[in-house]
């Protein structure tokens, strides 16, 4: 027999007058969100009140009804009801639609409050923006819609901004596919279908914040010695149909690439074969990507390869050339310039003896099986194969003396089965940032910027310490005075160690910088000689004369710098707090003061990928204001911003100009800036022809994307 399904009957509606109602001491909401009282009130007195309130009935000591009733949910509309009442607008008696439950349910009060307010759902961002839309398309401006909203007129362009999306990729906004931001981040462009190229791109990639959007979307030209485009080749380029645009006023070094998608297809496909070439060999993954940031092998065991040995024939050859170089060196010793030919001939013979250093390594055949590849494109857009990185998971077990393999959980491939891991090939855009609002004043450089110019920073010091050994045992002397007398140390018989800090944010040169390469090389010549069996370790160091335990004892206490910046966090949670920024910073200045740390002599130069081409036109200005003087800012003050910065690199090149996050700090705080003298002698930078001439081109507004 069918069970009978037992009817609900809804609360009654009523309308009751104002002054009969009451606010609830049960109600739930206690902290002001959302709209304000004062909105709200405006709304009920432009729309009506749209959502009625729950009442219940108000009993005396007797349980009967006082003829009063308690508002349990809709507090924040009585409230404004309230406020209309007292202004004159709403009339004491004025009938309010009401929701009425019975005063004997067996609900709670406080229960009907906190459903009324946890069961709403909040507008999702898509609907909020075809309803602006939909209202818009009606007659109202945008002026109007913000006012009826209460919001800002900025908000509401950024929502009717999302029009410019592929609906393609508002779908898959819609499904949760990607984030607000995100989508925000392809308003930047129009073209709905290097949008979804650009979502093609990077969905499945470890790298799509909305910077990077932005930067693959604002890409519109590849210059020609570009890494990409010169590993690729413009012959293959062209050839797959891409266009190159040229400029026939000045060298413009091989032109511009036209088709930065159609690029970086030749460059996947061109990475993607040679990971199959490499992968043929036996080894157990290949890590593709255009670049690895500095210590991305941190953690993981290089194998030991023997290097191949020269022929006779090779040796012979090598030697001819090197006797041939001497011999034009020394012929053309007394030359004002090389001709052209012997030039030519002098950087062939460089060539071929730089390939002869690039021997061949073989590795141990049982090894490859459990190794792998990192393949990726040199800064000179050559073919960047590193082989021979072991995982700490792919380890074979080590054998104890009984006999008995040593068990490693996260072994679970088997070493003779050797497979290809191919990390999805993820190619950022260019380093150049859509043009920002031009204003007369400097804004405060961009976040990300000053994270990746301290990362220069603390590589740099981290190089300075370790060539500074005294400093370096004072640094780790007042680490451990501190813990010792100021009670920060934590419970162990001595904490005293050092944690490498990497870098989550860098810049693309970064790794090529002279500190990267001088700490690596360091690193290296260290962890050849270094035992790897603890107690071979002891004897080793005991047997230290004082100055390599000195010079040691630096290199790794260098690893411990920090002089990053980071967003402060306020809560005292995750990250560090305000103050421990400003002691980190303090600190960093005094450790470069102590080392004679000079970021000029450690390589450092602004060029448009590092800083010029990422802040605003005033900011370059400036900057070339302080380096080369008035007259060279007011040599380009006029160009549009790209231009702009390449002119202000070369301005710049020789000024030992550097921007603030760089500089050293004075004691008293201050951060000194040398403004060069304007002299009398008339003489300006020198400019391009076609650049000194005023253009009538006027800046593109910079699109709001958030």
């Amino acid at each position: 027999m069918a069970t009978a399904v037992q009817k609900i009957n809804l609360s009654s509606s009523r309308d009751i007058p104002f002054n009969k109602l009451m606010l609830s001491q049960s109600n739930v909401r206690r902290v002001k969100a959302g709209v304000s009282i004062d909105d709200l009130a405006a709304s009920i007195a432009r729309r009506g009140l749209i959502q009625s309130l729950h009442v219940r009935p108000v009993l005396d000591a007797d349980g009967q009804e006082t003829g009063m009733f308690e508002v349990p949910a809709g507090g924040r509309r009585y409230r404004a009801l309230e406020l209309l009442v007292k202004q004159k607008r709403l009339a004491k008696t004025s009938p309010v639609p009401c929701v009425m439950s019975q005063a004997n349910s067996g609900i709670l009060v406080d229960e009907l409050s906190l459903a009324e307010n946890i069961e709403r759902a909040p507008l999702h961002p898509l609907d909020q923006y075809r309803a602006f839309q939909a209202m818009r398309d009606k007659g109202m401006t945008e002026e109007a819609i913000a006012a009826a909203f209460f919001v800002q007129v900025q908000v509401v362009k950024q929502r009717l901004r999302l029009a410019s999306v592929s609906p393609t990729l508002l779908d898959v906004y819609a499904e949760d596919g990607m984030t607000l931001e995100q989508l925000m981040a392809f308003t930047v462009s129009d073209d709905h279908a290097r949008q979804e190229q650009v979502w093609e791109t990077v969905r499945n990639s470890w790298s799509k914040e909305p910077y990077q959007i932005r930067r693959m979307l604002t890409e519109t030209t590849v210059r020609a010695s570009d890494k990409r485009a010169v590993f690729v080749g413009l012959d293959a380029y062209e050839t797959a149909g891409g266009s190159v645009l040229r400029d026939l006023f000045q060298d413009d070094d091989g032109g511009w690439l036209q088709d930065p998608a159609l690029l970086d297809r030749l460059v996947a496909e061109k990475l993607k074969t040679s990971a199959e070439e490499i992968a043929s060999e036996g080894w157990k993954w290949v890590d593709v990507a255009m670049s690895f940031p500095y210590g991305h092998d941190h953690g993981l065991r290089k194998l030991a390869g023997v290097t191949v040995d020269m022929t006779d024939e090779e040796r012979t050859t090598r030697e001819a050339l090197r006797d041939e170089y001497d011999r034009l060196e020394a012929e053309y010793a007394e030359a004002q310039e090389l001709p052209d030919e012997i030039d030519q001939r002098l950087g062939e013979i460089e060539q071929a003896l730089d390939a002869f250093e690039q021997r061949p390594v073989i590795y141990d055949p049982a090894e490859i099986p459990i190794a792998g590849v990192f393949v990726s494109i040199n800064a000179d857009g050559s073919l960047s194969v590193d082989r021979g990185y072991v995982r700490p998971e792919d380890e074979i077990p080590v054998e104890r003396e009984d006999g008995e393999a040593q068990e490693v959980d996260s072994i679970t491939d088997d070493p003779a089965a050797p497979a290809v891991q191919r990390a999805a090939i993820t190619i950022g855009g260019q380093s150049t940032e859509p043009e920002e609002d031009e204003d007369d004043g400097i804004k405060p450089l961009p976040e990300r910027l000053v994270i990746e110019l301290t990362a220069h920073r603390t590589l740099a010091l981290r190089d300075a310490v370790a060539h500074h050994p005294q400093v370096a045992m004072t640094m780790l002397l007042h680490k451990l005075v501190s813990d010792t007398f100021q009670q920060r140390s934590a419970a162990s018989c001595l904490e005293a160690n050092v944690r490498h800090v990497f870098f989550p944010t860098q810049a693309d040169d970064l790794k090529d910088s002279v500190s990267a390469k001088t700490v690596t090389e360091r690193h290296e010549a260290w962890k050849a000689d270094v035992p790897a069996d603890d107690e071979a370790l002891w004897d080793w160091l005991a047997g230290l004369d004082e100055t390599s335990r000195m010079a040691l004892l630096a290199h790794c206490v260098s690893y411990g710098v920090n002089a990053l910046y980071e967003r402060p966090n306020p809560y005292s949670g995750a990250g560090v707090s305000e103050h421990g920024l400003k002691v980190r910073l303090a600190q960093a200045d005094r450790l470069a003061r102590a080392t004679g740390l000079d970021m000029i002599e450690a390589g450092w130069r602004p060029t448009v990928s590092n800083y010029l081409g990422r802040v605003t036109k005033p900011r370059i200005l400036q900057a070339v204001r302080e380096g080369a003087g008035e007259r060279a800012a007011q040599l380009i003050d006029h160009l549009k911003k790209a231009d702009m910065a390449k002119e202000a690199e070369r301005l710049l090149a020789d000024t030992c100009w550097l921007p603030e996050p760089l500089r050293l700090g004075d004691i008293d705080g201050e951060q000194a800036v040398e403004t060069p003298a304007e002299t009398d002698s008339g003489d300006d930078p020198a400019l391009p022809d076609f650049l000194s001439e005023d253009s009538d081109d006027e800046d593109a507004p910079a699109i709001a994307a958030e």
